[in-house]
């Protein structure tokens, strides 16, 4: 009989410098070491530190977090941010990337507004990615909702699955705020998803950015798919803390989410060699960590939640 074989897939967690808002960028290193991630996604925002290369070197440096990822500044407060020009973003952020270790950037589709931009986006990133080994992972946005109607402010489309990109990065808030099949769309993506934004939602119209397993998104069968496949990129923690009470609540929910997406990306089957024994495309060897145990029972969340 076939003994049970815990895989655990090469790709690292990190938690988004995001996450800790209105906390600083330094805040999140701090609590990333802390709690026992793998590393940091630096969201490029108002925050000077997360605009400044060397005080993000140092604070790595300090609290022995890597850096994993820097996240362009693309959203509506960071429009001045790094210049007022999407492609000088998009080049500093690659710098940045290069020069921290970082393996990926990620991007958004631009704004309808932009017309230029948007105009040549997509032969833009990919001559970006071309002169570079960091990943320009584009990431899924939603249509703009107001009542009962919809504000399409992403060109050429807020499903970039629409598109030709080299690597993708998919948002499961983002997924809910669109309404759309989270599981469809990776499989849209295929080998080209290269970076995971984990986060929950309800389908509101607004981005809940919810602790994985506390909206309706298939966060945990996504992870499980992961754990079966050579998936190599970085699943990153995305998540709204902003109604947190104090400092030690927002911790304890940034250790919930950890705590689950590590359980799901453990994924039992049977021995190697076994007809059972993995999916297709299943890490082995060397590519992934393998260890001969009974499936994990881990817990997660505050003392007396259930898991969804």
């Amino acid at each position: 009989m076939a003994e049970a074989v815990v895989r655990i897939p090469d790709a690292k967690v990190a938690l988004s410098t995001a996450s800790v808002y209105p906390e600083s960028t330094a805040t999140a290193f701090e609590i990333a070491g802390r709690l026992g991630y793998d590393g940091v996604e630096v969201m490029v925002w108002t925050d000077p530190v997360s605009q400044d290369i060397e005080a993000l070197r140092r604070l790595s440096d300090y609290h022995h977090v890597p850096i994993l990822a820097i996240h362009a500044p693309c959203l509506l407060i960071t429009q001045r941010v790094w210049s007022t020009d999407p492609w000088t973003k998009l080049q500093r952020a690659q710098a940045a990337a290069e020069r921290l270790g970082a393996s990926t950037v990620v991007v958004h589709p631009p704004f309808r507004w932009q017309r230029q931009y948007a105009r040549d986006f997509v032969t833009g990133v990919w001559r970006m990615a071309d002169e570079t080994d960091v990943r320009f992972a584009v990431e899924n946005m939603y249509p703009w909702r107001y009542r009962d109607r919809e504000v399409l402010a992403y060109a050429p489309d807020w499903d970039v699955t629409k598109d030709d990109y080299r690597h993708f990065t998919v948002d499961l808030s983002h997924t809910a705020t669109a309404r759309a099949d989270a599981m469809s769309m990776v499989g849209r993506m295929g080998d080209r998803l290269g970076h995971i934004h984990l986060a929950d939602g309800n389908g509101s119209a607004k981005d809940e950015h919810l602790v994985p397993g506390r909206g309706t998104q298939p966060c945990a069968e996504l992870l499980e798919q992961l754990a079966g496949s050579s998936f190599d990129g970085n699943v990153v923690i995305e998540v709204n803390t902003r109604r947190a009470m104090s400092s030690a609540e927002r911790e304890a929910d940034l250790a919930e989410a950890l705590a689950f997406t590590r359980l799901h990306l453990a994924s039992t089957g049977a021995a190697a060699g076994s007809p059972t024994g993995s999916a297709a495309g299943s890490p082995s060897g060397a590519s992934a960590a393998e260890t001969r145990a009974p499936q994990p029972r881990l817990s997660y969340g505050r003392p007396g939640m259930r898991r969804r």
